[in-house]
């Protein structure tokens, strides 16, 4: 027999979308004896826009406080999808009420509060999820297994870049419900805890801890209006970042992201060099995986000199990370299967009892390199992490 999993979302923005539709899809593709029902939909927006929300994305009601929703039997589950500052309240009450939580990217504004976020869900003993969504790319979760068979081999050199371009304009303002990133009231940090969090992520994934860090900031455009109060206001996050790091296992590491590349949308990238092989990865060309293969794993030994070069992997057949589930080889899959694929991972977690990644724990540790990074940043020094 199937079990209800009942939710409520919190946020109608642009994750509230994208966990919506994942919640939606996720049985079709990925069928499991736990089936969960959109039965919230929670947001500070007019009654009449809530229940728009909820007809469209087939909620089977809305409320406006989300404090109604740690009240009520009938809500197994929380997903966080709101701005950084909210995170935190949000997350204890629903650890108190002993409900399930995802939780959108970063954890929280800084430390100090993933570390109570994070006793709080160990102490209520429920489940937990940030939702580090890329680890679930078809190609990136390859890159992954490729890594765990040895077949890059001793790791020497990881570099990552994230690079956007859309605040490039003096005239794009801050705050309000559609450019809270810019706020570092609301946000806490700009590109570090946006899109370096995703990067440093995935670098630990695949490549282990980061030991230590020295990193540079940038703010380009100093001061912005204000949508919340009309005034020109100082910018108080990062426009960009660039960082080194030394990772414990030895090898090195050089990140950069910034929201000011003209001409690149969403440019995530990652390689990794190592004593057998390289892998690199493009989000914005997200079917494929490339992979220099130079020795075999199992006996170490140089493959032959007139086949030595990089190959360029398809991700779509039914062997590879989450395809068996879709379509035939050669159809790709999007950004969207991303978050159907971390529902799938959560929810046969769940079924299992052995949780899916990454939980709060793992994004705290997240959180610590962000943290590293902008003190690393203020002080010109190298940050150790804990």
């Amino acid at each position: 027999m199937s079990k209800r999993l009942n939710v409520g979302v919190i946020g109608t923005g642009f994750m509230g979308r994208a966990h919506s539709n994942a919640y939606r899809k996720v049985g079709n593709f990925f069928p499991m004896d736990i089936k969960p029902t959109l039965k919230t939909i929670c947001a500070l927006e007019p009654a009449d826009k809530l229940q728009a929300f909820a007809d469209q994305w087939g909620y089977e009601s809305y409320e406006t406080d989300w404090r109604k929703l740690m009240e009520r039997d009938d809500i197994d589950q929380i997903d966080v999808c709101t701005p950084n500052n909210t995170h935190k309240e949000i997350v204890l009450a629903a650890a108190a009420a002993g409900k399930s939580i995802i939780c959108e990217k970063p954890l929280a504004m800084n430390v100090a509060e993933a570390e109570e976020m994070c006793q709080a869900v160990e102490k209520a003993g429920v489940p937990n999820l940030v939702s580090f969504n890329y680890r679930r790319v078809p190609a990136i979760t390859l890159a992954k297994q490729l890594v765990d068979e040895d077949r890059v081999g001793q790791p020497f050199h990881y570099r990552a870049t994230y690079l956007q371009d859309w605040t490039i304009s003096t005239d794009v303002p801050q705050g309000g419900d559609t450019l809270w990133r810019l706020d570092a009231k609301v946000a806490g940090s700009g590109v570090t805890g946006d899109l370096l969090a995703h990067s440093i992520d995935t670098a630990e994934w695949l490549n282990g801890p980061i030991q230590s860090v020295v990193a540079k900031t940038e703010t380009f455009v100093k001061q912005r209006m204000h949508q919340d109060t009309g005034k020109v206001e100082s910018v108080g996050i990062d426009d960009a970042c660039m960082f080194l790091a030394v990772f414990a296992n030895g090898s090195m590491g050089t990140f950069e992201s910034t929201r000011y590349a003209r001409g690149r949308k969403n440019y995530n990238t990652f390689e990794i060099n190592g004593q057998n092989g390289s892998v690199f990865f493009d989000l914005e060309d997200p079917q494929y995986l490339d992979y220099f293969r130079y020795a075999t794993p199992k006996t170490g030994e140089k493959i032959e000199d007139h086949v030595t070069g990089w190959q360029r992997i398809h991700v779509t057949n039914f062997e590879h990370p989450y395809m068996d589930k879709w379509w035939v080889p050669g159809c790709t899959v999007g950004y969207e299967h991303t978050f159907v694929h971390q529902l799938a991972d959560y929810l046969a977690g769940l079924q299992s009892g052995q949780p899916a990644q990454p939980d709060f724990r793992s994004g705290l540790r997240t959180q610590k390199v962000c943290d590293a990074i902008l003190e690393s940043a203020k002080t010109g020094q190298w940050t150790t992490i804990d």
